[in-house]
């Protein structure tokens, strides 16, 4: 009943965005109690509405919101090079019930699209046709003092990983800091996995993925699964990770591969005048064919007026030696408009087979 009710309040949400302020930044689920038992009224008729639940959502349950909108155009596209926009909407309720454990739900919506009509799918908005859309439910939870594990569904292997970058750029190409395959972000079918504190310094995690086909189930020969662990090592400046990745690929003409994944990061006290500086490097090694490379490089200085700049580059995917090496370059500002409103412009050079793709958009970010 508790899930019947926040679906629910979702579509109600959106019709109390306008009013909403921007500066709050979380509300408890029982604000919405009201406007729930006014729902459930009127799916009654206003009387006969048998009430079996405890009379409201539990005191640790939360929910925060998020909105993005976009505009922006890719001069380079080989169809129609066109200013487009678009905008992303998201739901997140988180409950807790030992104070040490987390229920958490990703609700989506939005206009985004696969196309690369305009580019902005290197914003990576929601692409929902506009309605809302369960993404994700996860459970994590401790065990013992120094591990904590999760289960979900819809979720990236890689939820309880710390690979060591700390670059926030906004495009979809760049952000994953060069770990591309080993992070283990399909974000598809059943997920599991656990990150263990070992120390001075260091912590391990362990991850799965895995979506049945057909008839089959997990970790069978038929159905796609993937698994992996990462090595990380944290100091006050600076940081080392080592990603490996196991990745079944059980269609017609594919092959099994592996992916090893190394990540660095050094942050300087004083990141206005001088840049962090990430870096990535990740190889592939298929059961079949030739072995591929991937890499990336960004700087960030997070004090540069009142917002952050930052500028990447790094290959635009796995490439073997043999062929051609295709780069993006990018640069952004994110300025911080208050508590709960970003603009990011960015701007970015994608080299192809064909014309190199220059692509200028910005994006507003809102949370609340």
């Amino acid at each position: 009943m508790k899930l019947f009710k926040s679906l629910l309040v979702a579509p109600a949400t959106l019709g109390l965005l306008a009013p909403m302020s921007a500066m709050a930044n979380e509300i408890t689920i029982n604000d919405f109690n009201p406007l729930v038992e006014k729902t459930e009224t009127l799916l009654a008729g206003g009387e006969g509405l048998v009430d079996d639940h405890d009379g409201g959502f539990s005191e640790t349950t939360t929910a925060s919101f998020s909105a993005d909108m976009a505009i922006g155009a890719t001069d380079g596209l080989a169809s129609k090079e066109a200013v487009g926009a678009q905008y992303g909407f998201q739901i997140d309720l988180n409950t807790s019930f030992t104070g040490e454990d987390s229920l958490d739900v990703s609700i989506d919506a939005g206009s985004g699209s696969s196309s690369v009509e305009t580019g902005l799918t290197e914003l990576d908005l929601n692409a929902t046709s506009d309605s809302l859309s369960v993404d994700g439910v996860s459970y994590t939870f401790p065990l013992g003092d120094k591990t904590t594990v999760f289960v979900g569904d819809n979720m990236d292997g890689s939820t309880l990983y710390s690979t060591a970058c700390v670059y926030g750029g906004p495009t979809n190409t760049l952000d994953d800091c060069g770990n591309a395959f080993s992070a283990l972000a399909a974000g598809k079918g059943t997920a599991a996995g656990a990150s263990f504190e070992l120390g001075n310094g260091f912590t391990a995690a362990v991850g799965y993925e895995g979506q049945g086909s057909g008839t089959s189930g997990l970790m069978t020969s038929q159905g796609a699964d993937a698994y992996g662990g990462q090595l990380t090592y944290t100091a006050d400046s600076y940081g080392a990770s080592v990603t490996y990745a196991n990745i079944e690929v059980p269609s017609a003409g594919a092959s099994d591969a592996v992916y090893w994944g190394l990540n660095g990061y050094y942050a300087p006290a004083d990141t206005g005048s001088m840049p962090s500086i990430s870096v990535g490097y990740e190889m592939g090694n298929p059961d079949t064919g030739a072995d591929t490379t991937h890499y990336f490089v960004g700087l960030q200085w997070d004090e540069v007026g009142p917002g952050t700049f930052g500028a990447a580059l790094g290959t635009t995917g796995h490439t073997t030696s043999a062929a051609t090496e295709y780069l993006m370059y990018e640069a952004f500002y994110s300025y911080p408009v208050n508590d709960g409103m970003t603009i990011t412009p960015v701007a970015f050079i994608k080299e192809t087979s064909g014309d190199d793709q220059t692509g200028l958009m910005v994006k507003t970010s809102f949370s609340f």
